[in-house]
């Protein structure tokens, strides 16, 4: 119960009246008696069951947008109602603290809003709506919590969505060309056409040109309905900053770039994230579905602070990935990490599919072998040269066991994905 400045000032005056009438322990009990009546009739006809709140359980927003959520309020009861509401929202959703003021008339309905601006992705859980109802008199009131189920889901960025326009229209060229000296496994026959100066001689159909009056060479277009398997490793080498973002935070932009253009090209996509057990797994999404159930897959995942089971994650993707696929691996190419848990595990991949490694870079270990100025800098660029080195022996032994790699710095690693693929794409490789 909440005793109001109007509840004192009436005290006051009630007590001046009755200490001229009355005696003053007369007055005393006058005096409070009418005072319970009134807070007790106040108390009573705000009530706290009449009003009904709502709000839609599930918003989504991209890391760093803002998102509206609305509560909507219904006053079902025959009485105004005039109230205060906060709203209860975590202090990672950044949404602000304050007061909402109600007047709301008998059966009538508003609604008040909310603005959140999530940084990392996830979900962020409402808290409980807390509500403070005042009595027509102004007296006092009551004060109630109640809990509206909602959330808000922060998505992915996906800042490079701007240049996915860019390789759909190259992925729309390989497609609809009409000259593809492309011969390769699994390369899609197109059709005939004449010999032209220059074609490879391989590409001659004999049979078609025995039927026919000109020498006809095939034509081949890239591959389509393809099976893309993305594995995100979560354990805790995805941790690592490389400026402002984690490991694992690029390569779930470029997971994300990359499924958009396997979505258009008509491939199947499927994505397996693990650490020592699955954290996120899709299976057989294709078309439109694709970039949406990516992001909220992916929107929940954080690094967990253990050693990967590489073993274990080949062991669940294989057993899922019946027929030849494009294996897109996101990792890290540390030479310790390699040799220990990615070239035992390897083979069992590259025997039946195509595996891509994917690693993003440090461009500080780049921009660090470079500088030279004194005798730190020095110590630091042997150092950093030594680790470049190192990692130059590792992906030469990788493509020596067929392995693709894509390594790249967090800003330019998923435009250089879509161009791998791009590129497996126009050679007929997968």
């Amino acid at each position: 119960m909440i005793v109001t400045g109007r509840l004192a000032l009436c005290a006051a005056a009630a007590a001046l009246i009755v200490g001229i009438a009355v005696p003053s322990w007369v007055g005393v009990v006058i005096l409070t008696g009418i005072l319970i009546a009134l807070v007790a009739i106040d108390v009573i006809a705000c009530g706290s069951d009449d009003l009904e709140l709502s709000r839609v359980p599930l918003t989504t927003v991209r890391v760093g947008r803002t998102a509206t959520i609305e509560l909507a309020v219904l006053n079902r009861g025959t009485r105004a109602v005039r109230a205060l509401l906060w709203d209860d929202w975590p202090p990672s959703a950044h949404a602000p603290a304050r007061a909402h003021h109600l007047r709301l008339p008998a059966n009538t309905r508003t609604s008040v809003a909310t603005s959140v601006c999530p940084s990392r992705r996830g979900d962020r859980v409402a808290g409980p709506v807390t509500v403070r109802l005042f009595g027509p008199l102004g007296l006092a009131g009551r004060q109630f919590r109640r809990e509206v189920p909602a959330k808000v889901r922060a998505l992915p960025a996906f800042r490079t969505e701007r240049i996915l326009s860019s390789k759909v229209k190259r992925l729309q060229h390989l497609d609809g060309r009409s000259v593809a000296n492309i011969r390769g496994p699994g390369s899609e026959f197109d059709s005939f056409r004449e010999y032209v100066a220059g074609d490879d001689v391989r590409s001659i159909d004999w049979r078609a040109t025995a039927r026919a009056t000109d020498v006809l060479v095939r034509t081949w277009r890239p591959e389509r309905n393809r099976h893309v398997l993305m594995l995100m490793d979560t354990g805790r080498i995805s941790a690592a900053r490389l400026g402002e973002q984690t490991r694992l935070d690029t390569g779930i932009e470029a997971a994300l770039l990359l499924g958009g253009l396997a979505a258009a090209a008509g491939d199947t996509v499927d994505l397996l994230a693990f650490d020592r057990e699955a954290r996120a797994e899709l299976r057989g999404v294709r078309g439109k579905a694709v970039q949406p159930t990516l992001m909220h897959a992916l929107s929940g995942i954080v690094p967990a602070m253990l050693d990967t089971d590489t073993a274990a994650m080949v062991r669940t993707a294989v057993r899922h990935t019946r027929r030849r696929s494009l294996v897109v691996w996101f990792t890290s190419l540390d030479g310790a990490m390699v040799e220990e848990n990615l070239l035992p595990v390897l083979p069992v991949l590259s025997k039946r599919h195509r595996v891509l490694l994917v690693s993003v870079t440090d461009p500080e270990i780049a921009a660090a072998a470079q500088r030279r100025a004194d005798a730190t800098e020095v110590y630091a660029a042997a150092a950093a040269e030594h680790l470049l080195g190192e990692r130059a022996i590792v992906r030469e032994t990788l493509q020596r066991l067929g392995i693709d790699v894509v390594a790249a710095a967090p800003d330019r690693l998923p435009e250089a994905l879509a161009d791998e693929y791009l590129e497996l794409k126009r050679s007929g490789a997968l």
